[in-house]
């Protein structure tokens, strides 16, 4: 098989087209803490559903970016890291 670009972009080492996968750890906890931020109100949970929500998704991200299985994922994990620190910086 040629390793052209389209290759190494949406495949990874066994052949396989790879966009989407499971979601693993840290992208779960991101998700469940930041609906957990729509429904919780007091004010010290929130903060720290905010905080842990952030880390997860921020984990996530650093390992798609540096562990991603295709340029695709890596890219998307640059993304992802780029839009979490411009959220959290506004």
């Amino acid at each position: 098989m040629e390793n052209t670009l389209f290759d190494r972009t949406f495949r990874d080492s066994e052949g396989n087209i790879v966009i989407a996968q499971p979601p693993n750890l840290p992208l779960i906890v991101g998700i469940v803490a930041s609906l957990l931020k729509l429904i919780v109100t007091t004010e010290e949970i929130n903060l720290a559903l905010d905080l842990v929500a952030f880390g997860s998704l921020y984990t996530w991200a650093w390992q798609e970016l540096f562990e991603g299985v295709n340029y695709f994922r890596r890219a998307l994990g640059l993304i992802a890291l780029v839009a979490l620190l411009v959220w959290k910086l506004q």
